[in-house]
């Protein structure tokens, strides 16, 4: 089993930046694929952007593409999202989430953070 703490959320401008952290404990980190979700207020959630064990293949949900970007350092047991070029409409509570068999299922959320993105 594995812990997940999201944290680096907050109150932007528009066009501003944000990095949000999620620190893992429990089972070795480097197992798990990792993503990042994301719920608005009366939305359903939907992914924002994946990464694979190793960190070398990513993928974005077409909304973020180019704007947001996902890494992780498993020495530090940490997956990072790097936010730039922000929206109100990325207005939202942002989950990271591992995927223990890298089947695209998630077995583990964490608490989430929230973003807001002022116009």
């Amino acid at each position: 089993q594995v812990q997940l703490v999201e944290s680096g959320g907050g109150l932007v401008q528009a066009g501003g930046s944000l990095r949000l952290s999620c620190a893992a404990s429990g089972r070795t980190f480097s197992r798990y694929a990792m993503g990042w979700f994301r719920q608005a207020p009366g939305k359903e959630r939907e992914f924002v952007a994946r990464i694979n064990r190793s960190g070398s293949v990513t993928a974005y949900a077409d909304s973020v593409k180019g704007r947001f970007t996902i890494s992780r350092d498993n020495a530090k047991n940490t997956v990072y999202l790097q936010m730039n070029s922000l929206k109100p409409e990325d207005t939202a509570v942002y989950y990271c989430a591992a995927d223990d068999l890298a089947d695209g299922i998630y077995d583990y959320w964490g608490q989430g953070t929230q973003v807001t993105v002022s116009s």
